[in-house]
This record gives C-alpha cells, structure tokens and sequence, in this order.
C-alpha cells in the first residue's frame, strides 16, 4: 500500500509537457515504479486459461499501487466508501462507491489505462475485479507472491 502523505506536494508546471508534476512527489514516484505492473488487485484469488479473478482492499488513508489495466475486465465494489483515482495523464478523480456498483472495461490492441486507488474514507473499500484473458493485449505477468496460496 502507498502512504497517501500530501505534505510533499510540488510546484504546478505546465501539465501538457508534465501531466503530472502537480502530483505530490511520493504519487509521481509511486506512479514510475508501477506504471507496467500487471498487478491490478491485492491477491489473485483464482485464474484458469480465460479469466483471473482479484480481491482488492484498502483501508482508510492507504492506496493500491499503480498499474495497468490491458485486458477486457470488470470490478464490483463489495463495500461503500470515497476514493479517490489518480490517472496516468494527471487526472485525480475524486468518486463514491456503493455496494454492488459494477463497471466495465475494454481495451483494445495497444491501449491500456494506468492508475492507482487512493481510500479517502473511513471505510475499508473492498472490490472484486475480473480479468478476461483472450483479450487482444497480452497478459501482463505478475509477481508470484500475490497468488492466494
């Protein structure tokens, strides 16, 4: 999990030659170390040949690492709470979830969205997230440990 500490903010530059400069320092290194991480939640739960199903958690004041996002997927939001989603062009996106909130996604060949989840409740957010692997993208390998033995 990131700190989400925001007493290390930076000077704001030009965002179209720096999207994101107006990040505070600890995002924008964060953000470098996990731009090409195919780990999109906190313990893969199970996978077969044509999906991989994650269990992501955050507590209050924490947020998931970067990464990216290449295949067709979908999250359900297991729990209520505000979050907030900081985005590979400089986006920070303040959203509230509830319970069963589901959504989407699809990704075509060469596209691929990077992000991180920051909790700004007071609740655990809880999201089940499934990835379909016969996307047009290649799978993105992940570290073994995040396996669920």
């Amino acid at each position: 999990m990131l700190s989400t500490n925001t007493t290390d903010q930076a000077p704001i530059a030009d965002p179209r030659a720096h999207p994101r400069a107006h990040w505070p320092d600890h995002m924008r290194h964060a953000y470098e170390a996990g731009r090409m991480s195919g780990q999109v939640g906190s313990v893969l739960v199970s996978e077969t040949d044509r999906v991989r199903v994650w269990h992501l958690t955050i507590p209050p004041g924490k947020a998931c690492g970067f990464h990216r996002h290449v295949l067709p997927y979908f999250w359900t939001s297991l729990s209520d709470g505000a979050a907030r989603g900081w985005f590979e062009d400089g986006r920070i996106v303040d959203t509230v979830h509830t319970v069963g909130e589901t959504k989407h996604l699809h990704y075509g060949r060469d596209e691929y969205l990077v992000h991180a989840v920051e909790n700004i409740g007071t609740t655990e957010l809880r999201f089940t997230t499934v990835e379909f692997l016969d996307g047009e993208n290649a799978r993105l390998p992940i570290p073994p440990e995040v396996r669920l033995s």
